[in-house]
């Protein structure tokens, strides 16, 4: 456990020397919480140097073992709420800005859940922003639900997380909706999960593949930096995440603030665009590590 801590170090060095300050994790994504309190203790840096928001909702079960009969258990209950606050406040303590509801769904009843609803706003009323992040096809059904709900007559929200990269762009329009109402939109999975990196070799994607490279050879950069300045282009885009696992990944990501993104770019790639049907059912299938 000492390598993790220490590799996950390294990369939020990296990251920090490159001039990243948004860092965002989850109290399901294994023991994330955990690296970053002491990295930020270790670092004595203060709740002014850096931002940072978690989710909660989903409880790591995995134990790190990959074919683990199961990696992560939702529940969006005010229990879970209410014991997983308590954990990000043992890890991250003041430097905790945001807290986000953890993939919200219509199905999972959260947004009707008065009683977690009102515990939210309780959170926000102490000085923490509240958002939520959403997934799947239905993302922008979530989205403008959400942007509904006031408790005492103020919204609860105040940032939304989503899914938009070059192969998913259904929730475009829900977000730019989002960011004109007042919330922080912050994309998730520019990458496509590793889909819109080198690192997807696989001989279905040969076309877009082709384009990508060729509008990235254009721009002068990699295609993952491409992928990121595409979302970072969207003028409905607070933060864009890299979702980096070491330095190398993290320094070819941070390329991207450099992309010029044009419209010769946009037009060309408008042709790589999956159906969200397609898209969600391609990423159910990835394999997982």
């Amino acid at each position: 456990m000492v390598a993790i801590t220490a590799g996950a170090h390294r990369v939020l060095d990296k990251a920090y020397a490159m001039g990243v300050r948004y860092i965002d994790a989850a109290r399901s994504y294994g023991r994330a919480e955990e690296f970053l309190g002491s990295w930020l203790r270790s670092r004595h840096l203060s709740p002014e140097d850096v931002a940072v928001g978690s989710k909660w909702g989903y409880t790591y079960t995995a134990g790190w073992q990959v074919e683990a009969a199961a990696h992560e258990v939702k529940e969006h209950s005010l229990a879970v709420l209410q014991r997983q606050w308590e954990e990000s406040q043992t890890h991250l303590g003041a430097h905790l800005d945001l807290y986000q509801i953890h993939s919200a769904t219509l199905q999972s009843g959260v947004l009707e859940n008065q009683a977690v609803l009102a515990a939210l706003a309780r959170l926000k009323s102490g000085g923490t922003a509240i958002g939520l992040s959403v997934s799947g096809g239905n993302q922008g059904a979530v989205i403008d639900r959400a942007l509904e709900i006031a408790i005492d007559g103020v919204r609860l929200f105040d940032a939304v997380q989503a899914t938009w990269n070059l192969l998913e762009i259904s929730a475009g329009p829900s977000l730019a909706h989002a960011a004109t109402a007042g919330l922080g939109v912050i994309v998730k999975e520019a990458l496509a999960n590793g889909r819109l990196t080198e690192a997807n070799s696989g001989p279905e994607f040969n076309r877009q593949r082709d384009l990508l490279r060729q509008e990235a050879n254009r721009l002068r950069t990699t295609v993952d930096a491409l992928a990121l300045a595409a979302a970072l282009a969207q003028p409905w885009a607070s933060v864009v995440l890299s979702g980096a696992a070491t330095t190398a990944q993290l320094a070819s990501n941070l390329q991207a603030p450099n992309v010029i993104w044009d419209a010769e770019a946009a037009a060309s790639l408008e042709e790589i665009v999956e159906s969200p049907e397609m898209y969600w059912e391609t990423r159910r299938r990835l394999c997982w590590n």
